[in-house]
């Protein structure tokens, strides 16, 4: 049986983005290098309890353009209520404006960019 790995996406900053994935959404790093057998940096995070990883890859003679809605990745939580107040209360703008009352009951989900522009779906689990 096939197992889904990693999903990489490049990033302009690779310190950066690791203390922003980390501090806001809880990933961890698990492994880093500073040179890919391609000459990139990779960092691979987790989430605790998963076994997908996120691969972080900056190269400093690629020049990083996220087109908007190009793709997302969603991130479940098991209240989004509270994960959006303390995103919210670290800076962070979460959209579509009024998520909050299109969801009052039933899926609550939002969205939120990452530094490089990178959609980040939120999705409450229970």
């Amino acid at each position: 049986m096939a197992v889904f790995l990693h999903t990489r996406v490049r990033v302009s900053d690779l310190d950066a983005s690791i203390e922003w994935y980390s501090k806001h959404l809880g990933f961890v790093l698990k492994s880093r290098s500073d040179r890919s057998p391609a000459g990139n940096q990779i960092a691979h995070l987790e989430l605790p309890g998963n076994l997908h990883t996120l691969e972080l890859t900056y190269s400093d003679d690629y020049d990083l353009n996220v087109p908007e809605d190009l793709l997302h990745f969603a991130i479940g939580v098991p209240d989004l209520i509270a994960f959006c107040d303390k995103l919210e209360k670290d800076g962070i703008e979460i959209w579509p404006d009024g998520w909050r009352e299109k969801f009052v009951s039933g899926s609550k989900m939002a969205f939120i960019d990452d530094p490089d522009g990178y959609e980040i779906e939120l999705l409450e689990r229970r």
